[in-house]
This record gives C-alpha cells, structure tokens and sequence, in this order.
C-alpha cells in the first residue's frame, strides 16, 4: 500500500484521523467523506482549476478539512492570520483573487467585512460552526449538505502562503499545480517523515502552534499522509501542552524555540517527572534557537530533535540531535534535493568559513511571489533563492547562520550580529527575551542596543551596568551594547518571530531615554 490520507480511508476507515479541540474524535472514513462534500460545495460553486479559496480559522478539525478538500482539487488554498485586522485581511484577499473565504466564530464579521472591502461578491463568506448544536454534524450548512460522493476532476491542490509581513507588504507565495492526482502528489510524505524520524505507523501528532503558518499546517496534514492521529490545541500553553502528551501519548510535535525555552524553565525535578517518553521527535524551525535550550532539550528528552532551515518559500537544511551536538549551533546540511551557495555582495561564492548571502535551490519547491516579478526576481540566482539570511558553512558542508542581512548591525565599519549577542544575554541569570538592533549614532553610523526581559534586581541603570559587565566574559567588547532598554515583554508574531522592525522603528524615534554604557563598547577599528 502507498500511505496517504485517501489510502487509510478506504482500507482502515475506522482509524482516528483528528481529535479536535474539544476532545471530539473524527475518523479517516468520516474526514474523508468532509473533504469530499468540500470538494463538491466548491465545484458546485462555481470555481475552476487554478482559482484561490481562502480560510481564517482557528486550529480545528474544520481547518483541517478544509485543507484536504482543498487539495484534492487543482485549486490554491490560502490560510489567513486570524490575528489580521479587516483591511489586512481585504489585502489578502484582493491581491490572491479568493473566489471563497471559510470562516468561523469568532471571526464571521471581520471576514465578512473584509471581503466586502475586497469587492467579493455576496456570500463569498462560508461560516463553518466549530461546535454545531447536539455535536454530531462536523460540517454545517451547505457544505455540510454537499454530496459526499468523490469529486469530479480530482487532481492535486497546493497551499499559497504569505510572507509574515516582518519587512512589508505580505507577498504569496505561490507554487505551480503539479497535474497529478492527489495520492501521487503525497509520495514523498513518508520520506518526509523518515527524515523528522516520524514514519512509524503509530504516531500521534501534537498541533498546538497557529496552522495558518507554513510549518503547524504543514505537519498537521503531512501527519494524515503517513497514518498518524492529530490532536489539536486551540494555542500553545505549557501545562495544557504537557497534559496533552502524556493523555494522548504524543509521538511527535512541532515548536518553535520560544515554546523550548518555556519547557526548560521548569525546575529540573518538575521536568524529570512528566510523562513525555512516548515523544520520539521534535521538529523545530522559525528563528534561531540558543545553543543552551537546545541542549537542555537534548538533556531532557534526549537526542529526538531534529532542526530544519528555510520558510514558506521552501526548506533548505536539515541537522538531527547527534550531529548538532558535534556542530553545535548549526542549522544543517543541505537537504538531497537542495543545492546549497553562499555568496559575497558581488554574487560570488566566499571561501569556507566567510560570512554571505545564504542561497538555496530547492527542486521540489519551485515558487514565484505572486504580482511581483520584481520580487521574485531580485531573490534568484541561478534559481537559487535567498530568505535574506547571512551565514557561513564549515568543512562538512554544514551551515551556521549570523543574521538576516537586514539585521545586520554596521558599526563603524564593523559587521555586528545581533543574534550572537542575544544569544549571549539569554544565557545571563534573569534574561527571559532580548533583541539587539542598531541606533542610530552620530560617530560610528550605528551603536548596538539592547531592548531586555529580565527579572533581576536594581534600576534600569544597573541592570544595564550588571549585564555588560555579565557579557565581557562571553563576547567581544565592541559588541557589548552601548545602550539598553528594559519591558516586560517583546513583540512576536504569533510564530514566536521577533518583529525586530516594531523595535527598530521604537529605537530611532527615541534617541535619548535609554541607559548608556562608556564609550570604550564602541566597535574595534
């Protein structure tokens, strides 16, 4: 048997497929008949091969069923960010050219105002009951009333994703319909899952991160392919978390380094007595993860994680547990079907070990930015595509990245990276976030700033002293930061980002409020 969703449906229709938020189990045989009656609601709808249907839903079985009704049309899926204002949303909405946008409470009015500021015609909005009365109907209305009868013209969907939007206007990001039928376009789902370590046959997949990002969504409907069960929670909480994998013996989850550093700040005896043996793997992406919640991780749960670099564009690198602790920090070698490059301003390759533009090619992701040739263009090399990330690769061939290149700090004439200094305050007592960005400063063009969560004694001033001297055992002295602001907590995306431009922006309009340090942390000339 070739695994797929479609394949455990027809032979084992019985098996758990999702666990909604509620608890409520939903089969193989049942999510399959859902994706069907999707699939008839949309053709009966009016769309055609190469239109856009878009969803702002929470994590749910609903999502998920729309993702695999979805798919198994020559249609683009676009999850929208619930967390979007109408305009945001509209934006969306008019720049994809959504024929459809499934939704559900909470969210029905800000969608429906939204598609109305993007000019979709009346009823354009689907409104899908979560927890529909008496809890037997999964799908309500008149998709709930669509045949369940295998659609016509099936053929394999792909997912539009927007760029987070950190550097400007979100741009889809769009990939070409493949013209094959859906159970072939899931084949290389198993490789997938050997190379996370999840293709045994009797995983339980964790969602618990947004599924209108790349990753959570991703995971979530690879999991189906490949026979697993996915529990679903409404948004990541520590407890409900760990509650949830020693309930459901979770097999497998996806995280992000934020949620990594909230697990190991538990007391080591509170986390030596939680039930997480059934975990076999950790995948985690996002942002850069410091070395030191890496291992602790590693400590913990032992050698089950396994670090992928890329974004919605597409994935670039892989690293298991064993090969990051003889390479720590790195985010992996190039996967088989990438080709790897890291090039200097003028677009030529640097030697081993020099810092440059990170350049990947990916053959199985081909993409374009949608509406913007210029985009898509300015990002390519001989189809390599950049994510605007700086790094370096080693003798093995594996990477190590500084920082993106729009995050790179210049001072004086001296690259700074502000991930290598934030990764050194995280590991100081007391520091639970930091970002470090460039300020403005009138002799060295840009001084290092600090912007620091922390739960340690004294005023803002010596707290700034304390943290400086704290660094000069860890860091060069030129990169110590030369000013330092103190909140109770920084911006992220629901990702767990860090928005470093909100920050930025903060800095340069507020030159003169933050705590200084002398001026021998400028850089070294």
């Amino acid at each position: 048997m070739v695994r797929s969703f479609f394949e455990y449906a027809g032979s084992d229709p019985a098996r758990v497929a999702v666990v909604h938020t509620d608890g409520r189990q939903v089969t193989y045989g049942e999510m399959r008949d859902d994706a069907n009656r999707l699939s008839n609601f949309l053709w009966d709808r009016g769309l055609a091969s190469g239109d856009v249907v878009a969803c702002l839903l929470p994590n749910s079985y609903q999502l998920m069923a729309v993702v695999r009704g979805a798919a198994q049309l020559p249609l683009h899926l676009t999850p929208v960010n619930w967390h979007l204002t109408a305009p945001e949303i509209a934006y969306i909405l008019r720049d994809s050219g959504a024929k459809v946008l499934f939704t559900a409470d909470p969210f029905v009015e800000r969608a429906e105002e939204a598609a109305a500021e993007a000019g979709l015609p009346a009823g354009a909005v689907v409104a899908l009951a979560l927890a529909p009365e008496g809890g037997a109907a999964r799908l309500t209305g008149p998709v709930g009333a669509a045949s369940a009868a295998i659609p016509r013209d099936r053929a394999a969907g792909n997912r539009m994703l927007y760029t987070s939007g950190t550097t400007g206007r979100p741009k889809g990001v769009r990939r070409p319909l493949r013209g094959v039928v859906p159970d072939e376009a899931t084949g290389s789902a198993v490789a997938r899952a050997r190379r996370y370590g999840v293709d045994h046959e009797d995983g339980v997949f964790l969602g618990l991160a947004p599924m209108y990002h790349a990753s959570p969504l991703a995971y979530a409907d690879q999991a189906l392919d490949v026979g697993h069960r996915v529990v679903l929670l409404e948004r990541w909480n520590r407890e409900r978390v760990l509650e949830a994998i020693a309930e459901h013996g979770v097999t497998w989850l996806y995280l992000v380094p934020l949620m990594m550093q909230e697990l190991v700040a538990l007391p080591e005896d509170e986390r030596a007595a939680l039930r997480v043996g059934s975990i076999r793997s950790i995948v985690h992406t996002a942002a850069p993860c410091p070395p030191h919640v890496k291992r602790a991780m590693i400590d913990w749960l032992g050698p089950v994680l396994v670090e992928l670099y890329g974004g919605t564009e597409g994935s670039a690198t892989v690293i298991t547990s064993e090969e990051w602790l003889t390479h720590v920090g790195s985010v992996g070698r190039a996967l088989p079907h990438v080709s790897l490059r890291i090039l200097d301003e003028d677009r030529r390759e640097v030697p081993v070990g020099e810092v440059g533009t990170v350049y990947f090619r990916n053959e199985e992701m081909s993409f374009a930015y949608l509406g913007d040739p210029a985009k898509t263009a300015a990002s390519r090399l001989d189809g390599h595509v950049t994510l605007g990330d700086l790094g370096r690769l080693d003798e093995d061939g594996y990477l190590y990245l500084s920082d993106r290149a729009a995050d790179l700090i210049i001072s004086g004439g001296v690259n700074i990276y502000p991930a290598e200094i934030e990764h050194a305050l995280l590991e100081l007592p007391g520091v639970t976030d930091a970002c470090v960005v460039g300020r403005p400063d009138e002799k060295w063009g840009e001084s290092v700033h600090a912007v620091v969560v922390a739960d340690r004694p004294g005023t803002e001033e010596e707290m700034a002293a304390a943290l400086g001297a704290e660094l000069r055992s860890r860091i060069a002295g030129y990169k110590i930061p030369r000013s330092w602001a103190f909140a109770e907590e920084l911006p992220r995306s629901s990702a767990g980002k860090l928005l470093r431009r909100e920050i930025r922006e903060s800095v340069a309009d507020d030159r003169a409020d933050a705590p200084h340090l002398g001026q021998d942390a400028g850089p070294v000339l």
